[in-house]
């Protein structure tokens, strides 16, 4: 039986090219020839298996939005909301008892994670890959923020403008580092 992956992945006559960050180079642009690479790329970029399966359903949803980006390249742009939305998820499940509920947000979720569990860009592996810095997107020290970029997706025109280079890679690295104790357990049991 044929996969209906492999059927949409021939829906595309050129390469998909897009900004991603790349070894050594946070401002790179990857090109996918085929189908089956952009399929293999996407798919390599999941969180990790451990994670709640709430967390891991929304998650699972950006990917298979940035999937379907072969055909509509817009969709990439409603993957990275659903990313967010993820990651806002896991963050909430993770620090939202340690912020008092009027202060809670998506924001105070992020510069938590920054400034309270510790979390560098050494920590981040696609920050360590590339040599980029993320946590300025967290912490509010660089612009748009992830938060910002959140509700620019959600409430102004989410179609707008080219992907943001590397945010799915981002949004797995954070879920990942915000469930590591969680992860850790569930390889211990």
């Amino acid at each position: 039986m044929t996969d209906p992956a492999d059927i949409v992945m021939q829906f595309r006559r050129e390469p998909l090219l897009l900004p991603w960050p790349a070894d050594g180079n946070p401002g790179a642009f990857l090109q996918f020839e085929t189908g089956a690479q952009w399929r293999d790329f996407v798919a390599g970029l999941g969180i990790d298996p451990r994670t709640p399966a709430i967390v891991r359903a929304k998650f699972d949803r950006a990917q298979r939005l940035y999937l379907f980006g072969w055909i509509d390249f817009n969709l990439i742009k409603a993957g990275e909301l659903a990313a967010l939305i993820a990651l806002e998820l896991a963050l909430m499940d993770r620090y939202g008892g340690a912020i008092p509920k009027r202060k809670r947000s998506f924001s105070t979720l992020l510069q938590h994670m920054a400034e309270v569990d510790g979390l560098t860009d050494a920590q981040i592996p696609m920050s360590v890959r590339c040599g980029g810095k993320a946590i300025g997107q967290l912490t509010g020290e660089i612009h748009p923020t992830l938060a910002e970029r959140r509700n620019l997706l959600a409430h102004g025109d989410p179609f707008d403008g080219l992907p943001t280079g590397g945010l799915l890679e981002l949004a797995r690295d954070l879920i990942n580092y915000a469930y590591r104790g969680y992860i850790a357990e569930a390889q211990e049991g």
